[in-house]
């Protein structure tokens, strides 16, 4: 096993967030877990044990809340080796001429400020120990999909992975942009068995983080076989 990390994720009290906890304790490493479910995250927290995991509810899209998710996280574990930057949403109504301007902006905000937020406030500690921020992209952020507002935040995501990753090169941090197919997550109404499931995600993130320190995996993309 690999040298044990601290690992901050966001979105964490369900769906992709939720699995990769679950897989990193499991392999031996240390949880900051942040959403706003306060009661799904002290969940989680009894279900790891206090000394693997620390919740902290916040909102991502909120600057200071997220700062003061870093700042508790790494008063009490010490460090930061790894930032997961997971949370995001979809809209309800697609399409532009029929899209809602205000699902719009709810969206813009925790796919792409959270992000930014997440990133700018995680790597002067990553800076420190040579550490990895990885982030959730989409497969609808590598091709053209009709009037996909959303799509169009996870080309966002996905090309801001891909700079910061050069940003992140002269330190030798590294960076991992996870850009996944439909997953079967509470983010459909519907279940969706035959599709991906978070633990495909979560073990894609364990792949990256656990590869020999000379191995920068900058993308994993991800599709179901069905």
């Amino acid at each position: 096993m690999s040298k044990e990390k601290v690992v901050l994720i966001t979105g964490a009290s369900s769906g992709i967030g939720e699995a990769t906890a679950k897989t990193l304790v499991a392999n031996g490493h240390k949880v900051i877990l942040t959403a706003r479910s306060e009661d799904k995250l002290n969940a989680l927290v009894e279900e790891f044990g206090a000394d693997n995991a620390l919740a902290v509810c916040a909102d991502a899209t909120d600057f200071s809340s997220l700062e003061n998710v870093v700042n508790t996280g790494i008063k009490h574990f010490g460090r930061l080796d790894v930032a997961f930057a997971n949370a995001g949403m979809g809209v309800q109504t697609p399409g532009v001429e029929e899209g809602d301007p205000e699902q719009w902006q709810a969206m813009i905000d925790i796919n792409i400020n959270a992000l930014l937020y997440t990133a700018k406030l995680t790597l002067p500690h990553l800076r420190k120990t040579t550490g990895h921020f990885i982030l959730t992209s989409s497969a609808a952020g590598r091709i053209a999909l009709k009037g996909s507002v959303y799509g169009a935040t996870k080309w966002f995501a996905y090309g801001f992975g891909q700079n910061l990753a050069e940003e992140m090169k002269p330190w030798q941090g590294r960076c991992t942009t996870i850009a996944p197919g439909m997953v079967n997550t509470p983010f459909f109404d519907e279940a969706k068995p035959d599709k991906l499931d978070p633990n495909d995600v979560a073990e894609a993130v364990l792949f990256a983080i656990e590869a020999n320190p000379r191995c920068n995996v900058r993308e994993l993309f991800l599709m179901p076989s069905n």
